[in-house]
């Protein structure tokens, strides 16, 4: 439907509503600025199918003809599965046009390299959600903790030399969770990657998620130790637990994607002169990211698909 259309879905309901209470189509067609036969043709799709009919078609058509045949078709997949080549290449093997090996993949959902899996070729697909808490992402990232007044981004690359080594910092490990349908997140900076801390941590994200009235049905995490100790199991409950495949991080996509953001806009977005400060600058950073960042995948920021009505999620 384009912008200038006379006649939405809902305005094409209002049409029919008027001739149905016995309205001359002649007159409710001149009243909305339409046609006719246009009126017509909606009150005819409303009297065949209902409230259906009134919505916009697929304009495609019923058969292509033309289009390249299925053996075809394989062999440009398998070309690209198998060898990563890209349309000039298929098609100067295969003696067909790039252009319309360009169509067959775009039509497989091959165009992008970057969605296949590069052992095996086959596209990654997405985990999609219906509602908050059905599947909550979890998830550790190891990152070089700050010394006491400013490391190398502060000073310099020179500046690494024997004063860090003999402070050396050391590591601190950023759990997360991220709810797989919001993108609503929370992380926490802790000293290790144990079971007991991981399970520690899971109880105050679990909480937090619960706070916002969402009940998680399903956890998602990597085959990392601390996921297989008992007293993660024991921290989880009732909680299914799902595990990625192994060394296949694309499994766990949302949560990598985020550990990503949170690098590039909370970890290196400034030089921090101590761990401590970049460590507190966390909790607000979360907030914007939950309920100002405007998230493309979702058309909004993560608190705009939380219902946080009690009991909306059970």
């Amino acid at each position: 439907m384009h912008g200038n259309a006379r006649l939405t879905p809902v305005g094409r309901l209002t049409m029919v509503m008027r001739i149905e209470a016995g309205r001359p189509v002649a007159h409710v067609a001149s009243e909305m600025g339409i046609s006719r036969p246009t009126a017509y043709k909606w009150w005819h799709r409303w009297q065949a199918n209902g409230v259906d009919g009134l919505v916009d078609r697929s304009s495609r058509p019923w058969s292509c003809p033309h289009q390249t045949d299925a053996t075809a078709e394989a062999a440009i997949a398998q070309l690209r599965r198998e060898l990563k080549l890209g349309p000039v290449r298929i098609g100067a093997r295969l003696g067909v046009a790039p252009s319309t090996v360009h169509r067959v993949l775009v039509r497989l959902g091959l165009n992008r390299l970057a969605w296949l899996d590069r052992p095996s070729g086959e596209v990654i697909r997405r985990i999609v959600t219906d509602h908050p808490g059905e599947l909550v992402h979890v998830d550790i990232k190891k990152l070089g903790r700050i010394p006491d007044g400013g490391g190398w981004r502060t000073h310099g690359r020179g500046y690494d030399g024997h004063y860090l080594r003999a402070r050396r910092p050391g590591y601190g490990f950023i759990h997360t969770a991220i709810d797989g349908h919001s993108r609503l997140a929370y992380s926490e900076v802790l000293a290790d990657e144990q079971g007991a801390t991981a399970a520690g941590f899971w109880t105050r994200a679990e909480q937090f998620y619960a706070d916002r009235h969402i009940h998680v049905e399903a956890v998602l995490t990597d085959n990392g130790s601390c996921y297989r100790s008992r007293v993660w199991a024991a921290a989880l409950g009732d909680i299914e637990h799902r595990h990625t495949r192994p060394r296949r991080p694309q499994t766990n996509g949302k949560v990598e994607r985020f550990n990503r953001t949170l690098l590039e806009e909370w970890a290196y977005v400034r030089p921090y002169p101590s761990e401590a400060a970049r460590v507190a600058a966390l909790d607000d950073w979360l907030h914007l990211y939950n309920h100002h960042r405007h998230h493309t995948a979702i058309g909004g920021p993560p608190i705009s698909r939380v219902n946080d009505l009690p009991g909306h999620y059970s």
